[in-house]
């Protein structure tokens, strides 16, 4: 009995595993086929979904995702990223044009931070709390204050230093929780000068390429 038992679970096991093997040969696994849409990078390349989960591969440089503070963008030609102690601040973009000589707090750049919005304020007065001037050390008049639109985003524009030779302009970006803040700091420049368009300064004129291209909310 015990015998037939054995040999009956032999023949289903053997006919288990022939039909099996015959569904694997008939019906091989078939590639996933992915959705054919793109994701545009800021930069304005295309990628497209990849792998089993049909998900979409990071952007190439120059492209940059700071997914801490979700926003992605092009960085400019010229800049590379160094390291920053501050606790808001969310990258630090030096120019390549600089000598070794130079430290990289006096180099010329581009700063972004990030300013949480407390439960009781609202953005523009977190704006103005955090525009201090870096020489006088007090808060930048609010009448001084401009605003534009770059690449569909509306910035608050105010000048945070204007003093020997340095020049920082910062453009404010205000959402629901937060408020980030893209500095461009200007090294060596004709500061005195009333006539001076900001926008020709190398650190001012990357910025503003690099806001034009701004993804994230």
């Amino acid at each position: 009995m015990k015998s037939l038992f054995l040999g009956i679970l032999f023949i289903i096991i053997i006919g288990f595993g022939g039909l099996v093997y015959r569904n694997a040969v008939e019906h091989p696994a078939q590639q996933i086929a992915c959705p054919i849409d793109a994701m545009v990078c800021p930069d304005g390349t295309s990628v497209s979904r990849t792998g089993n989960s049909c998900t979409f591969p990071t952007c190439p440089p120059p492209n940059v995702s700071l997914s801490n503070v979700n926003i992605s963008f092009a960085l400019p030609e010229g800049f590379t990223a160094v390291d920053s102690s501050d606790p808001v601040v969310v990258a630090v973009y030096k120019s390549l044009a600089a000598t070794s000589s130079v430290s990289t707090e006096s180099m010329t750049g581009i700063t972004i931070r990030r300013y949480a919005i407390e439960a009781s304020s609202t953005a523009l007065t977190t704006i103005q709390q955090t525009a201090i001037g870096n020489a006088s050390g007090a808060p930048v008049s609010p009448t001084s204050f401009t605003s534009t639109v770059l690449g569909g985003h509306h910035f608050t524009v105010v000048t945070i230093e204007r003093f020997e030779g340095v020049i920082d302009t910062a453009y404010y970006l205000a959402r629901s929780t937060d408020v980030v803040r893209f500095d461009a700091v200007d090294v060596g420049t004709d500061w005195t000068n009333p006539n001076l368009n900001l926008s020709t300064l190398p650190a001012h004129a990357a910025l503003l390429k690099l806001l034009v291209t701004l993804q994230g909310n």
